[in-house]
């Protein structure tokens, strides 16, 4: 099987749904072997900064010379990007030779009577298996929906589990208050774990409190009254964060700073368990670390800011970084949204930031056509701009762009990752 009939397999399964449960995956993967049993893991659930604080803990890990697998969803660009070994991507004939094995059992699978796994169990099984074959020391994997019956939650006890911040998105799936979406979240806590928790509204880290003492897990509050911003410019973020000094990121955000801290402690709870992390593993490693699509700048001229701000904690990171950095820009938006997003919400924060906002109609099936979105957008701005498709919206804002000018793309991660495309 080459790679693109191995992406036609895996995009062919979709027919299938995203449907919950461990019952599939743990079926294939014991007839894979159970190569999860062969590996140690820290495990990330939440509902913003998963992403990034996956990234923050497996640059350390990296840096500190241990072979780290790292799992996270979705892509941006390529479906490779999702799996990764010492931020090397899977390559297209590693993906196509595996998924070609996995096709095998999968048969097996149904043959026997069981329900033919979905998508995102086959990847996730797939990059069980990659990880074991790469003999990697450890693995960061982030949860792909919720936590309790997400399909990386086959896994035995982590040694840490990690729940970012909370907010609500996919309330469809995972709960219509935040006290029933952070139970979903706490799946990922196992007996006599570790947890570390960003802090979170009251609501939600009750839920994870009482599910911590439920299953005797040392729960870890990361406390962010000690981070000390101490400068940023467009390229890097310095702060202090308890003993650590002239920290240095180049994830910009507030929130970032937050995100880097969760790894900070992620990481000292791991030396207490014995691995061999420095103060100077720590602070490069951060430096070190990349996660495209997140307020990334990707032209300096004219100036393209992208965000995949698509629910409303994204949309206030975003409007607070708008407001840090660029404040004195014109600034010409460019969105599109999916339609089970809260886009309205995110446009009231945003809307009126905009001297012309151009509406595009990402690829995708759930997509808010450009045409309507202009229409619903147009109480926010005088200059609405259907801009259509996402290159002619992107060609559209560059013309109107000069020295003075931002560029800021944000919403759905499809349109964000075509955008990129244009660029890198």
């Amino acid at each position: 099987m080459h790679y693109e009939a191995a992406l036609e397999y895996l995009h062919g399964t979709l027919k299938f749904g995203s449907i919950f449960g461990l019952d599939r995956i743990t079926k294939l993967l014991d007839l894979m072997g159970n190569p999860h049993k062969k590996l140690k893991f820290i495990h990330i659930a939440g509902t913003n900064g998963k992403g990034s604080t996956t990234a923050f803990i497996s640059s350390i890990l990296i840096e500190a010379g241990y072979r780290t697998g790292m799992f996270t969803s979705p892509y941006i660009q390529r479906f490779t990007e999702r799996i990764k070994v010492d931020n090397n991507e899977i390559s297209n004939d590693e993906l196509a030779e595996l998924i070609s094995q996995i096709k095998n059992c999968i048969e097996k699978m149904v043959s026997n009577g069981f329900e033919h796994p979905t998508e995102f169990e086959i990847i996730t099984a797939a990059s069980m298996e990659y990880f074991y074959k790469k003999k990697c020391d450890i693995v960061v994997l982030e949860v792909g929906l919720g936590g309790i019956v997400d399909s990386t939650n086959v896994i035995d006890t982590p040694e840490a589990s990690v729940v970012t911040s909370i907010s609500m998105d996919h309330m469809d799936r995972l709960g219509e208050t935040l006290g029933e979406i952070a139970y979903q979240k706490a799946g990922i806590i196992k007996q006599d774990g570790v947890v570390v928790l960003y802090p979170q509204e009251q609501e939600a880290e009750e839920v994870i409190e009482r599910v911590s003492k439920e299953k005797n897990a040392q729960i870890h509050k990361v406390d962010f009254s000690t981070i000390y911003d101490k400068g940023f410019s467009l390229s890097e973020q310095i702060f202090d964060y308890k003993d650590y000094r002239n920290i240095k990121i180049g994830l910009l955000g507030d929130h970032q700073m937050r995100n880097a801290a969760v790894a900070i402690d992620t990481c000292e709870l791991l030396c207490n368990k014995g691995f061999a992390l420095t103060h100077r593993n720590i602070l490069d490693g951060l430096e070190k670390t990349r996660w495209p699509g997140r307020l990334e700048i990707i032209n300096k001229n004219p100036l393209v800011l992208i965000d995949g701000a698509h629910n409303l904690e994204g949309g206030q990171a975003l409007n607070t970084a708008l407001d840090k950095y660029f404040t004195q820009k014109k600034k010409i938006f460019v969105v599109g949204f999916l339609r089970d997003k809260d886009y309205i919400g995110i446009m009231d924060m945003l809307g009126n930031k905009a001297d012309t906002i151009i509406t595009v109609t990402p690829n995708n099936e759930r997509a808010v056509p450009s045409a309507e979105l202009a229409e619903i957008l147009k109480s926010y701005s005088n200059h609405v701009v259907d801009g259509m498709s996402i290159e002619n919206g992107l060609q559209t804002a560059v013309g109107l762009a000069d020295s003075e000018s931002v560029i800021c793309a944000f919403g759905s991660l499809y349109m964000i990752g075509e955008i990129r495309g244009h660029y890198k």
